[in-house]
């Protein structure tokens, strides 16, 4: 028996004006139920401006968005009690207690009663802010004030939840956690669609969706992504890394030069490349007195990947 999905986009066009190129241009793809979804990008990418979406604050200028079965806008009454969002910026009260923003959203969701505390001190305990209840949100970290936002959207109990950028500027301790909590979420059959600019926070969901300038480059889970991209890297950890990519971007046979720390990521043209290039590659860093630690092939990573389809999709647009 086919679902239908939770969220099932059909070539959505979204502008902010009319002369305005679109910040969602022509995006097609489906969300089943149950799975963490990524929506990845660099900013500018169109990620916000497709969350909203998601959730009815915007409605396209083209194309169809179904929600929870329902067409969307006409269906917004509907689904509203059923999803859950955060949004980038807190929205919270600040001059509420972390316990009395808790009490508010579920008051006005009609959650009430024995359930209501129930559900309250299970959420608090799984963000574990129960120590806090009493500080005001105003006085709360970055990443309190995230769980917070999460813990007041999930009170509710909604079927889909929409997070646009919960991690960013938080500490990576805090995303650590805040991750725990979404995969504990996921695995508890909630649809989790969120959209970050981070690569690794991506590893994490069952599907991502690589998008920027409100295009949609590749769609599916990450090792698929990776392996589909026929991309061959060689990893070449050296000192000093600034003029080792300055030396190799001269290189023939080499797309492109990435740095990540103390390595570069060379992405060279064909298959099996490594073995014929790098000692060529070896040979000319440490001619110009570059010092190579090590040198190997390695699987692609989202990153290196992500890179090479924007790469490609800015020149085809810069030829067109």
């Amino acid at each position: 028996m086919n679902r239908e999905p939770v969220v099932r986009l059909e070539g959505v066009v979204y502008r902010y004006g009319p002369e305005s190129p679109p910040a969602v241009d022509g995006m097609t793809l489906h969300i089943e139920d149950g799975e963490s979804f990524g929506l990845v990008g660099p900013d500018g990418a169109g990620k916000t401006t497709l969350m909203r979406l998601l959730c009815g604050l915007l409605e396209p200028a083209e194309g169809e968005i179904w929600i929870l079965g329902e067409r969307q806008p006409e269906g917004r009454a509907v689904i509203k009690p059923r999803i859950g969002y955060v949004s980038q910026r807190f929205s919270l009260y600040g001059d509420l207690t972390i316990q009395e923003n808790l009490d508010f959203f579920a008051d006005i969701h009609g959650v009430r009663g024995k359930e209501a505390r129930e559900r309250k001190e299970s959420l608090l305990a799984f963000t574990r802010l129960a120590p806090f209840r009493h500080r005001l949100a105003d006085r709360l970290s970055g990443g309190m004030r995230q769980k917070l936002s999460l813990i007041c959207t999930l009170v509710h109990e909604p079927e889909l939840l929409l997070l646009d950028e919960p991690t960013t500027g938080v500490d990576p301790i805090t995303r650590r956690d805040f991750w725990s909590i979404l995969t504990t979420l996921a695995q508890q059959g909630l649809t989790v669609v969120m959209s970050t600019p981070y690569l690794d926070e991506a590893e994490r969901c069952s599907r991502v969706a690589l998008v920027d300038s409100g295009r949609l480059l590749a769609l599916g889970d990450p090792n698929q992504i990776r392996r589909s991209s026929g991309l061959d890297i060689l990893e070449v950890v050296c000192s000093p890394v600034r003029q080792a990519a300055e030396l190799l971007d001269s290189l023939e046979n080499i797309n492109a030069v990435h740095s990540f720390g103390d390595r570069l990521h060379v992405v060279l043209k064909g298959t099996h490349a490594a073995d014929v290039i790098g000692p060529r590659v070896k040979a000319l860093l440490e001619g110009k007195g570059v010092l190579v630690r090590a040198m190997r092939s390695v699987v692609p990573g989202l990153e290196d990947v992500f890179i090479d389809l924007v790469g490609r999709s800015r020149s085809r647009e810069g030829g067109a």
